[in-house]
């Protein structure tokens, strides 16, 4: 007796383990996205839409979150043949379906499921969730899928592809503080003015706009930088260039911006300014060439690594900077360097 209830014991062990290593090699169906670039000057990007271990894929219906300030769709593609309907976006979200005509097996196995081609309006990082999968098999029988899939696109500005700087102006364009000339063209070599730069650091610092009388004879009521120069001024990060001129269109030299970043270091971390300690400039030949009012700045600037060196030995005070240098001394006084 104890024999037989223990051979029936193993027999149904021995089965639960055969239906167990059945249930396991008949895997789930999987999901996944691919994007033909991460980034690019090209507007244009496919993102490829995969499934694996697929049983019987006779329709489908997906659908995507998307900005579409940001991006725009061009068209969407089946890798099957059949009838699609045209991608429908409303608000934030695109549907697009697709379905195998007649009485005819659906699609199995590792197979790719659709393309889907979109375009960008501007330079900057836009996102693409994938968000549901709802597959269709022959018989009308019908699953449903919540997905976190997803992919990023960078649309680069032309000028600035293989640039030193680029990853820093596409982290600062992603912030909305500094912005091209145009959609195609950044000009990182272009200088900047004064008035360019003190806009910068407001936006970085995110400075109320500037009430109250302007100190600055040159700073015309109603041009595009009126509001930022008192609100820079206000918080004690500009100075004239005498005690009723701002000279908002002249070049900014490399001194002149380290007074600025000194005093939005200051500001930022709420101190005052005497209490920021100054490095020394004993390493740079042209230190006799730093005008005495920004020697201090200059020395805090490189020292806390805000700014450096034009060479390992000189800081070139009076050279001009580049849009592409304001863009790297922003994102380094945000990042807290």
């Amino acid at each position: 007796m104890y024999r037989k209830i223990l051979l029936n014991t193993l027999i149904c062990t021995i089965c639960t383990m055969l239906m167990m290593t059945v249930a396991s090699a008949e895997k789930a169906s999987d999901f996944g996205m691919s994007s033909s670039a991460k980034e690019s000057a090209n507007a244009q990007f496919t993102i490829k839409l995969s499934g694996d271990n697929m049983k019987d894929l006779y329709a489908y219906e997906v659908k995507f979150k998307f900005d579409p300030e940001q991006l725009e769709i061009v068209k969407a593609e089946s890798s099957f043949k059949g009838f699609s309907v045209s991608p429908i976006v409303k608000n934030d979200e695109i549907t697009f379906a697709h379905t195998k005509i007649g009485n005819v097996k659906g699609e199995a196995g590792n197979i790719d499921i659709s393309t889907i081609t979109f375009k960008a309006k501007k330079p900057g990082t836009a996102k693409v969730n994938w968000t549901s999968m709802k597959i269709i098999d022959r018989d009308l029988k019908d699953q449903a899928f919540t997905l976190t899939e997803s992919v990023d696109f960078t649309k680069l500005f032309s000028d600035i592809v293989g640039h030193w700087a680029k990853d820093d102006i596409m982290q600062m364009v992603n912030k909305s503080i500094v912005e091209g000339i145009d959609n195609e063209r950044f000009a990182p070599n272009s200088n900047v003015t004064r008035a360019q730069f003190a806009a910068l650091i407001a936006r970085a610092l995110e400075l109320k706009k500037g009430s109250g009388k302007n100190p600055f004879a040159d700073v015309k009521a109603g041009s595009w930088y009126e509001d930022t120069v008192k609100s820079a001024y206000a918080a004690g990060i500009i100075n004239g260039v005498t005690s009723v001129a701002f000279a908002p269109d002249k070049s900014i030299t490399r001194e002149e911006m380290s007074v600025m970043l000194m005093r939005a270091k200051a500001y930022a971390a709420g101190v005052k300014v005497d209490s920021l300690k100054a490095g020394s400039l004993k390493g740079f030949k042209d230190e006799g060439e730093i005008s005495e009012w920004a020697k201090k700045s200059v020395g805090f600037a490189t020292a806390s690594g805000l700014l450096k060196g034009r060479t390992a030995s000189s800081f070139a005070p009076k050279k001009l900077t580049t849009r592409a240098e304001s863009a790297v001394v922003i994102k380094r006084l945000l990042s807290g360097v």
